[in-house]
């Protein structure tokens, strides 16, 4: 056996959460941008009221954002948010 896998490996799953969500609020404010909505607005309403219309379909947004529990992305904005304190 290899040395390289007598050592047990750690997986930092939260960390990988984390990046998933950044990259879909990324691309969720993309696609909202370029259809002119104001994206901080739009996502607050979807994620206060939970009604996906907020979020336009435009580049498959509504899909994505929804692949995440809400409050995933409301703990991800909080914990970023302390962060920059």
């Amino acid at each position: 056996m290899s040395k390289e896998f007598e050592n047990t490996m750690s997986f930092a799953s939260q960390e990988v959460k984390s990046d998933q969500i950044k990259a879909i609020l990324a691309e969720t404010q993309l696609a909202l941008v370029e259809r002119n909505y104001n994206a901080v607005n739009q996502i607050t309403g979807y994620l206060i009221s939970n009604d996906p219309a907020y979020i336009s379909s435009y580049k498959g947004a509504r899909t994505m954002i929804q692949t995440v529990e809400r409050y995933e992305i409301i703990e991800e904005l909080v914990r970023n948010y302390l962060a920059q304190k």
